[in-house]
């Protein structure tokens, strides 16, 4: 069962911290990789507030293909040429956007985005795809956050085989 007693008194470290641990015992109890990151795609948007999207592209045939999310539809397929999405797989570095509107080559999949973090899915030096999340507002996204979103994708490469997706 899943619940979020007591979320709102914890600071946004604890929160994060929380995440963690949440999406630990999600991954520790399921094989199904799709399963899995329809469910850590959930933990985020339940855990983090001021979100309008988070989820997943993965890497197929050279372009990142939309994965399972939470939020309104989102663009299919992203060049890695494109968008913080493509910027993070191509360099392989966590992209901290505080305004959209001022990254170039940005893609609007939802007007209403303002700010992004994209951190990259890399496990035995091969890119698997992305984690995104988009906000509303500007400079939603901090280190602190950065930190333990990387941690994150960590922990799903612990547990997740990328070549099954």
């Amino acid at each position: 069962m899943f619940k979020l007693d007591g979320i709102e008194k914890m600071n946004e470290e604890q929160k994060l911290v929380y995440m963690l641990i949440l999406l630990e015992g999600q991954l520790s109890s399921e094989r199904d990789a799709l399963a899995n990151l329809s469910n850590a795609a959930a933990i985020i948007k339940a855990v983090m507030n001021r979100l309008n999207w988070a989820g997943f592209y993965i890497m197929r045939n050279g372009e990142l293909v939309l994965g399972p999310f939470q939020g309104l539809p989102a663009c299919n397929r992203i060049k890695l040429s494109s968008g913080v999405c493509g910027a993070a797989a191509a360099s392989r570095k966590t992209q901290l956007v505080p305004n959209v509107h001022e990254f170039p080559g940005h893609i609007a999949c939802d007007g209403a985005s303002n700010s992004e973090i994209v951190i990259p899915i890399i496990k035995d030096e091969i890119v698997y795809g992305v984690l995104d999340l988009d906000s509303p507002e500007f400079n939603r996204f901090t280190e602190l956050e950065a930190k333990y979103l990387e941690k994150y994708v960590e922990k799903l490469n612990k547990y997740i085989d990328w070549k099954e997706i």
